[in-house]
């Protein structure tokens, strides 16, 4: 199974998890348009296509702005190199 950025990062953001008290659940998990793209659960692992994601203490806008942020993220990488031709930006 493929595993989705909460998953990757640890970040405790996802429905359930050990952050969501302090930090709310994250944009990612509970965005289902994505749902199944690249694999994923919700936006999983199409995260940098979803504004208001928590990455690196910093609440990240839309994907305009956060796409450099993002093709730097290891998560970003790790997916594009799982998904090679079928990677879906």
């Amino acid at each position: 199974m493929k595993m989705n950025c909460w998953e990757l990062k640890n970040c405790g953001r996802e429905a359930g998890g050990s952050k969501t008290k302090e930090l709310g659940v994250c944009p990612a998990a509970q965005d289902t348009r994505y749902n199944g793209r690249n694999g994923g659960k919700c936006g999983g692992r199409y995260c940098w296509k979803i504004a208001g994601t928590l990455c690196g203490g910093t609440v990240q806008g839309t994907f305009a702005t956060k796409l450099a942020n993002c093709s730097k993220c290891e998560v970003y990488h790790k997916i594009r190199q799982e998904e090679g031709s079928s990677f879906a930006i």
